[in-house]
């Protein structure tokens, strides 16, 4: 693997890391690395869990490339919509271990996961893209439409309402929430119990119960292509 995502297979659990700098920004290069990674774990046949450096998964997509060109940006968000959907067929499970914050794009990858596991602290998870002036992309709506819940959907995509940990598994980003030391654990422990389920089984209930989902999302994608709205 690249030095931005690293991957590790340990008794049947992958574990894909990110380290792109302090904000961990998804560029195209760490977007290859994490196909590349789920590449890798579908040869080993392995359950996925995606984690980042202490204290934050990601600060969302690269500024200097969101900003280079319109462009730039639409081939990004596109790329970054089209890891989404893959996220969301992967036939194996996805864990996200969130190791703190995960904004815009790292609350994407939580909206992505099969589970997702964060920790406790002074952390911000959420979807500020209205905040900081941009308009939200298609994808990232019916993402945000399906995953959270319906309390919290309007909170957070329109008001670009801010979570922190205990009240981001209330909306729908976490489903469980630890001390820092135990978030591995948490999320390795986790990865056995799914290795209990028939995976087979998996793979096609995933693809039943999230068919209208990830067909929304092939139409999202090609609107977000031609409906250019300074997306996340």
């Amino acid at each position: 693997m690249s030095e931005l995502v690293s991957y590790q297979l340990e008794d049947g659990v992958a574990t894909v890391t990110l380290c792109n700098g302090k904000a961990n920004a998804v560029s195209p290069d760490v977007l290859a690395g994490l196909h590349g990674a789920l590449d890798r774990a579908l040869q080993d046949k392995a359950i996925v869990v995606i984690t980042g450096q202490p204290g934050i998964l990601s600060g969302g997509y690269d500024l200097k490339i969101m900003l280079s060109s319109p462009q730039n940006a639409i081939a990004l968000v596109t790329a970054g919509s089209g890891l989404a959907r893959r996220m969301l067929a992967h036939p194996y499970p996805i864990i996200v271990a969130c190791t703190g914050h995960a904004v815009a794009k790292g609350a994407f990858l939580l909206l992505s996961a099969d589970y997702r596991v964060g920790v406790e602290g002074p952390f911000t998870i959420g979807l500020n893209e209205v905040r900081i002036g941009m308009t939200m992309h298609y994808v990232g709506i019916e993402l945000a439409r399906d995953r959270l819940r319906k309390a919290a959907f309007q909170r957070a995509v329109n008001n670009a309402e801010m979570f922190n940990p205990q009240s981001a598994r209330e909306a729908g980003f976490l489903d469980a929430v630890v001390p820092s030391a135990d978030l591995m654990a948490a999320a390795l422990a986790m990865a056995q119990e799914l290795k209990k389920i028939n995976l087979a089984a998996h793979a096609a209930t995933k693809l039943k119960v999230r068919k209208n989902l990830l067909d929304v999302l092939d139409r999202a994608i090609e609107l977000d292509k031609t409906a250019w709205g300074q997306p996340a």
